[in-house]
This record gives C-alpha cells, sequence and structure tokens, in this order.
C-alpha cells in the first residue's frame, strides 16, 4: 500500500491522506472497521492539585472536579465570545490530557502557560499520539483482544491501556487510542492483524463532515462563536457550559443564548460534481451575493462532493446557491443538517412580557 501525503495547502500536513483507494477506505469505515494514524495532532499533559480548578476559570467547560476517565470537549474564548480554541480534554491517572489541531498544539501550550501565575499547575508537551478506530466491528473480540481491554468504554469516558495511554469513546463508532508516540507503528500492525484496514485522513474527514463536527480551523473562522456550530449545551453536551461562568467571553455566550439566535448557522452542502472544487473559505453566494462561507470540503463515497458551510441563519432549505472561485459550483443545502427551531430564550421572553405589560 502506497501512502498518499495529505495535501501541503490544508492543516494535515504530514499524515496520510489516504493508501491508494480513498472510497474503497471510506466503505470500510461504515461497514467494517478502519484505523487512522492522526498523530500529527498536538498534545499536552497537565499536572498539579489545582489543574481543575484552574483550567475551570479560563475555558469554556465544567472542569474543576471531573472525575478520573471523563472526556470533554472545551474551548478558549476572546473577549468577545469568539472561538481562539479547540480541545479534547481527558482526565486520567492524575493527568489531564489536552489534544487539539496540529498547528495550535504550541499556541495553546503558550496560553496555557502564560495563564498559570500561582496555580500548582504545570502544563507541557505529551509524547502520547492519537489513533482512531472508526466503523461498526470496533466491539468485535478481536480488536479488544489487541487492545487489552474487556469492552469499550461508554461515550464521554476513558480507561486505562496496560503499556500506557488510554482507549476513549468519543461518539458512536468511533473510539480513540491515545499511545505513547514512540509505540505508535506498533499499534497500528497490532489493530490491522486484529481486522483494521489502515485509512487515511481523507475517510477520517468525509465520516466527520457527514455528521456535521465541525474543526478548528476550517469550518470556523475569527468571527465564529459557539452557538454556530454546535459548540453549546448543558451537562454532558457540546464545549460550553451553560451553568458555569468565570471565563473570557462569557458574556457573549450568555447574551445569546438568553436574547438571540447566533448570526450564523453550520449546514451541509451538496455541491455540483461536474465542476471543479471549491475550496475552504470560499464564499457561499445567494442570488449573486455572499451569505456565507466555505469549510470542510471532501468527497464522500455515498454522498459525492459536500461541505461544510456557515451561513447567514434562517437562510431556507431550497435556496438556489453557488460557490467556489472564477468557476462558479452549485451547491444546495442539505434540509437533515438544518438546526431545529429553538424556543424564545428565557431573557428573550422576559423582555417580550415586559414590553406586553407596558402597552
Amino acid at each position: 500500500m502506497s501512502a498518499i501525503p495529505a495535501p501541503e495547502t490544508g492543516p494535515d500536513v504530514g499524515a496520510t491522506w489516504h493508501y491508494g483507494d480513498p472510497f474503497g477506505e471510506q466503505r470500510a469505515a461504515e461497514t467494517g472497521l478502519v484505523v487512522v494514524d492522526r498523530s500529527h495532532r498536538g498534545t499536552i499533559a497537565l499536572s498539579g492539585a489545582e489543574r481543575g480548578k484552574w483550567l475551570h476559570t479560563i475555558s469554556t467547560q465544567h472542569v474543576s472536579d471531573l472525575p478520573d476517565g471523563a472526556v470533554v470537549e472545551n474551548l478558549s474564548l476572546d473577549a468577545q465570545g469568539r472561538v481562539e480554541d479547540h480541545w479534547l480534554q481527558t482526565e486520567i491517572g492524575g493527568v489531564t490530557i489536552i489534544d487539539t489541531e496540529p498547528w495550535r498544539g504550541e499556541p495553546l501550550l503558550a496560553y496555557l502557560r502564560k495563564m498559570i501565575f500561582w496555580a500548582d499547575v504545570v502544563a507541557d508537551p505529551s509524547e502520547l499520539a492519537v489513533l482512531s478506530l472508526l466503523g461498526p466491528q470496533i466491539g468485535d473480540p478481536a480488536v479488544l483482544t489487541a487492545i487489552g481491554v474487556p469492552g469499550l468504554p461508554v461515550v464521554g469516558s476513558a480507561s486505562p491501556l496496560a503499556d500506557g495511554g488510554f482507549i476513549r469513546t468519543v461518539r458512536e463508532g468511533e473510539v480513540d487510542l491515545v499511545v505513547p508516540r514512540d509505540a505508535v507503528t506498533a499499534w497500528r500492525e497490532r489493530l490491522i492483524a486484529a481486522g483494521a484496514r489502515p485509512a487515511g485522513i481523507w475517510a477520517y474527514e468525509a465520516h466527520r463532515a457527514a455528521a456535521l463536527v465541525p474543526r478548528l480551523g476550517v469550518d470556523t473562522d475569527e468571527r465564529t462563536i459557539p452557538h454556530e456550530v454546535g459548540w453549546i449545551g448543558g451537562p454532558g453536551a457540546g464545549a460550553v457550559h451553560l451553568d458555569k461562568g468565570c471565563y473570557r467571553g462569557q458574556e457573549t455566550v450568555a447574551r445569546v443564548h438568553n436574547l438571540g439566535k447566533p448570526p450564523r448557522m453550520l449546514v451541509l452542502l451538496h455541491l455540483d460534481g461536474s465542476a471543479d472544487r471549491p475550496v475552504t473559505g470560499d464564499p457561499v453566494l445567494a442570488g449573486g451575493r455572499a451569505i456565507g462561507r466555505l469549510g470542510t470540503v471532501v468527497d464522500h463515497v455515498d454522498q459525492g462532493p459536500i461541505a461544510l458551510a456557515l451561513l447567514k441563519r434562517g437562510v431556507p432549505a431550497d435556496t438556489q446557491l453557488t460557490t467556489g472561485g472564477e468557476s462558479p459550483v452549485s451547491a444546495l443545502i442539505d434540509p437533515d443538517s438544518l438546526p431545529e427551531a429553538s424556543g424564545v430564550g428565557a431573557g428573550r421572553l422576559a423582555v417580550e412580557r415586559l414590553r406586553s405589560t407596558q402597552r
């Protein structure tokens, strides 16, 4: 199998794009099992008795007292509530492991170190790497035996591995092995021997985009707030906990949640496959007017060329769209990807009641 490197212009430089049969790899992810090497992700280890309480004050998630084995998404926002960093956070063996986009590993580590001040926290690069397993055969006995666990962790939890690192379940049908970096090759060979097919980042990205899972810096821009891409919710949901405060950008999060709706929405687009592929960042037009931007663009084994896009909230599903550069590409919104119409926020409802009493 020839490993084809990921495009040098994308966020996955240094990773394998595919092994010669990208659609076959995607099909295997849907019907069997694939292993995707995502060891290019940045990983950080936080140690120290005050790490949970400290991180709780500078991020959007409730992490002050996470139990061992907990897995959560988390964000860092700027003062206006716009997303600066997104990461997965795992509590394991008295250490907090953070993994994030390849290009954000060093900047995030620098930011965390700058924010420590006098807390009992140490932030260091981690020598752990991420291998992702996709497919319905993740829980097969041969696979579990190869991993060395009696069963898979429940969604949002992790378990230690005997040889170091841990296994975690991110979503249904997606499990990560976070293992020592110098053991990645051995782990891949062990999983392939157990029936997993090696797959590249292309297969992972197609799976992610079809599931409407956003990616920092690809499906977000400098104006993105958590509400626009589904990174907000209550306990056990999203990367923002609505029942906590004391973090930068909290005012924007609370205002949009209570009084209004986000200005944009993340949707799935189906692209005209007969034209040249547009690229991330291309404008999305309706009637010649820009109403959003493209994020992830990928060819899917079943759905053809698809893309995630941030569009102006409220655009109807049947709107005729175009995107791309000099050669326009037709696009249609997948109606199933439109966010559900939310009810009136508590703050907005209170304002409307007050106004009605003053008439």
